[in-house]
């Protein structure tokens, strides 16, 4: 992969980190290690600090070994291991990477405190700042359409995006933190690209159905809720302390209304057109949208 843009030069190598957040179910912190070999920019480490598939790389343009870091033995996150094994181990790193005259080297010149701490400091910062979130704002959610279950409640919502052109019904299963609104999970049942996301504010995990294998996707969303995989659904999200919360007895009563009341608005926005002149609700709420997008493109 290419050279991260923000380089650290620590002599005999620089640090060049950028934040990957074009994988769709995962993201994190990419640091890599980088030292003239042969008169050659060349990658020499790879560390891939990811909330989900945390891994590092030994010589990525040499023979490339690849391992996984242990999220439950590392001791903090996958930044922090990688941090931590840089300052502590990052000569014999480069050595079993296949550079020994590198590693000899970095061991008459090692890199300095103040780089080590230079890295750390913006490794940290990019982390922190550069998280891809998603905030639903939920323009077509009609009144009346969020439904009270307990600690959480599920906001019902058919969405039209003609700039990707795709629509289909949304749920939203929310819950309120510190006296604010919080988007636990989102399921987007689009007819294009259908796909949920795990903590929308938090770690944003997405994942696009395969539909070969899922069937219909808001019949496949509903099932999970009956079959009483909600609980471990929002721990993963990110929400333990709202999953424990979470009445399954109130669910189950709840549910038909939350299904009923789905496919409604599905059936709503999917009529056959009446020549009557009359737009829909639904049709009026896209045309605005649509206004209020190009509105903000001026």
């Amino acid at each position: 992969m290419e050279k991260g843009s923000t380089v650290i030069e620590a002599g005999a190598v620089d640090f060049a980190m950028s934040y990957r957040k074009e994988i769709m179910d995962d993201q994190g912190l990419c640091v890599q290690v980088y030292a003239d070999v042969a008169g050659k920019d060349t990658e020499i480490l790879r560390f891939d600090c990811f909330d989900q598939g945390p891994h590092y790389h030994y010589g990525p343009e040499n023979h490339n070994i690849r391992l996984f870091m242990d999220k439950t033995t590392m001791g903090g996150s996958s930044l922090g291991w990688t941090l931590r094994n840089i300052r502590e181990n990052l000569i014999s790193m480069v050595e079993r990477s296949g550079y020994s005259d590198l590693a000899k080297n970095l061991e008459s010149h090692p890199v300095s405190t103040a780089k080590l701490a230079e890295l750390e400091s913006t490794a940290r910062g990019m982390a922190n700042g550069d998280r891809r979130t998603v905030h639903h704002m939920m323009p077509e959610m009609l009144d009346g359409d969020k439904i009270e279950v307990g600690n959480i409640r599920f906001g019902l919502e058919y969405r039209h995006l003609p700039n990707i052109n795709d629509e289909g019904m949304a749920i939203h299963v929310l819950t309120d933190i510190a006296g604010h609104e919080v988007e636990l999970l989102a399921f987007d049942c689009f007819q294009v690209g259908p796909h949920y996301h795990y903590g929308p504010r938090n770690q944003d995990i997405r994942i696009y159905w395969d539909v070969t294998t899922s069937g219909e996707t808001l019949r496949w969303t509903l099932d999970q809720f009956k079959e009483g995989n909600l609980p471990d659904m929002i721990r993963r999200a990110g929400y333990p302390s709202v999953a424990d919360g979470l009445d399954e007895s109130l669910l189950r009563e709840m549910l038909p209304q939350i299904e009923a009341r789905s496919f409604e608005l599905v059936a709503m926005n999917n009529q056959a057109p009446v020549n009557d002149g009359k737009k829909t609700k639904a049709q009026l709420i896209q045309e605005l949208e649509s206004l209020r997008q190009q509105v903000a493109a001026l």
